[in-house]
């Protein structure tokens, strides 16, 4: 028995320890599935909501909208953790599940821009904002609570379960989207039936809610309160004071920052990639994340069970080296099988812009109000967007911009975009690259359409990318919460956590994308994941102490 009184023991769960571990994830699994609802529906959004602005305009407006809800979410690990450590962790992400569960009942009902002009996606993205602060506030209450009530010795395995919930979260998402679109068809999916997965989630929340609801607090806080041993300004003691807030930059940098855009690159990122630039349909790019996922998910729990014998530190870091070496060689060869004209274009099909390089500026345009004018930028724009593999070459003083396809030259006409534009991408078509409807671009008929070389090989890759997410997050809740003492651990586990996820890994894609589009390289983007993920190895490896052993009570029996 520690001296706390948590027992190392390595039998199974006890019937409270189960519902503990149920309670917490299961509420914190629908907080995820109401999160990526609006991910993975961001298009129809955009549409719904933006419909007053040119079609490009509008899908920008839409990611800007979703990416508010990654940008808010540390001052709801503030506000969130704060009220954690100061009143306790079950009232905390209670309060957390209800603004979730009220916010996303409203974005069901919410009527579009046709109907209630600007104020629409005025409210949506307050909405957004809402869901932000609350998945804040959600997940360092879960993965203290879990950790608080867990064994000695066994606190990777216990918290590994809350680990699963974010990918069962996309999962769930993936799946309620793909099975409305089954039963509705697209059209009416896209008129209206798009708010059903909206009012399913407000119906799982509540039932969550209910649950935890009969959940006592966790123990270590009930002991530190009975010794007067709380904190009185967890903020100020978590990050005012230099021995605890060095502890948490190095864990957003030696460890958060790594992980975080392994899990975006292994999950959403790959999806862009896939949906966005190898063109391939929504249906069939869900469908095959969605088995890779499926067949990932078990492995949180195994590498969170394997960090409780040979460390947290040793996984995480691996998982995050592993990460940089394949992603290069593993979106490749996705590209192959996924768009196989597309990918022999890339390395047969020379595309090079003459241009002028006063005439081309970043196209790096995350809000939509940038109005390309010069011939340089339109052109590369028209590329990037048809994912064209192109190289500038620079023509100081050059008037006109030419596109040249396999030595053939094209002048880009910037007063006649449209037209010139399809006259440049009809060259490339005779050239090699596919069109839009390609029949070699892998297409699924049905969710069991897996069991050809295309499709099986396309879920083999992805789930290679799973695993690694698997590996740097499924030790991770038990990692933050050794790191850091009960009174003040809510707070400095929440911040650091979403920083990491809600900067460095939420606004992957667009930063990914940017890359993408301003060298005319379609792997180009993958240079800010694994340069991450290479820092956050050597960080961690030099400064983050290996936690499995620590006893997360010590230190919290004397009062201040």
């Amino acid at each position: 028995m520690t001296a706390a009184g948590a027992p190392a023991r390595s039998g199974g769960m006890t019937r409270v320890e189960k519902r503990v571990v149920f309670a917490a994830s299961l509420g914190t699994i629908f907080e995820w599935y109401d999160f990526y609802l609006y991910g993975a529906l961001a298009s129809i959004i955009g549409d719904q909501f933006f419909d007053q602005f040119p079609r490009t305009t509008r899908e920008f407006f839409a990611l800007l909208a979703f990416a508010a809800g990654f940008v808010v979410r540390p001052l709801g690990a503030i506000v969130f953790g704060r009220i954690g450590d100061l009143v306790g962790r079950k009232y905390t992400f209670l309060i957390a599940i209800m603004i979730m569960a009220i916010s996303t009942f409203i974005v069901g009902l919410l009527p579009g821009s046709r109907v209630i002009g600007l104020s629409a996606p005025i409210i949506l993205i307050a909405l957004r904002l809402l869901q932000g602060l609350a998945l804040g506030g959600e997940y360092g209450g879960a993965a203290t609570y879990i950790a608080e009530h867990a064994p000695n010795g066994r606190r990777g395995y216990y918290t590994s379960w809350l680990q699963t919930t974010a990918t069962l979260g996309l999962l769930l998402s993936l799946l309620v989207i793909l099975a409305t679109r089954s039963l509705v068809g697209e059209q009416d999916f896209a008129d209206y039936a798009w708010r059903f997965p909206f009012f399913v989630s407000f119906a799982l929340l509540t039932l969550s809610l209910w649950i935890r609801l009969k959940l006592s607090e966790s123990p270590a806080f009930q002991r530190m309160q009975a010794r007067g041993a709380g904190s009185r300004a967890p903020l100020t003691e978590a990050f005012g004071r230099w021995s605890n807030a060095k502890i948490a930059l190095l864990a957003l940098f030696g460890l958060i920052a790594g992980q975080a855009v392994v899990w975006y690159t292994g999950q959403f990122y790959a999806l862009f990639f896939l949906q966005a630039i190898l063109q391939v349909d929504g249906f069939t790019s869900s469908v095959l994340l969605a088995w890779a996922l499926a067949a990932g998910a078990i492995f949180f729990v195994f590498f969170g069970w394997l960090s409780d014998r040979i460390g947290r530190k040793p996984i995480i870091l691996a998982g995050c080296l592993l990460a940089a070496l394949a992603y290069m060689p593993a979106f490749r060869q996705i590209s192959s099988l996924a768009n196989p004209a597309l990918d022999k274009a890339i390395d047969t099909v020379k595309v090079s812009v003459v241009a002028d390089p006063a005439q081309c500026g970043p196209l790096f345009n995350p809000v939509g109000t940038r109005v390309f004018k010069t011939s340089c930028d339109l052109a590369r724009q028209s590329l990037a967007q048809a994912s064209v593999r192109y190289i500038i070459e620079p023509a100081p003083g050059a008037a006109a911009t030419i596109v040249r396809v396999n030595g053939k030259d094209m002048p880009f006409d910037s007063s006649r975009p449209a037209e010139t534009g399809a006259a440049i991408h009809a060259a490339l078509t005779a050239a090699g690259y596919p069109r839009a409807n390609d029949p070699g671009i892998v297409r699924m008929n049905g969710l069991f359409d897996i069991f050809r070389a295309q499709t099986a090989g396309l879920v083999g890759l992805l789930f290679v990318l799973v695993l690694f997410v698997t590996m740097v997050y499924g030790p991770l809740a038990a990692a933050l919460v050794e790191l850091f003492p009960t009174r003040i651990r809510y707070t400095s586990v929440s911040l650091p956590y979403h920083i990491g996820n809600g900067w460095f890994g939420g606004l992957l894609p667009a930063i990914s994308f940017a890359m993408v589009a301003q060298t005319g390289d379609i792997y180009y983007g993958l240079w800010y994941p694994i340069v991450v993920a290479i820092m956050t190895a050597v960080i961690g490896m030099i400064f983050i102490p290996e936690t499995k052993n620590r006893d997360i009570y010590i230190g919290d029996v004397r009062p201040r």
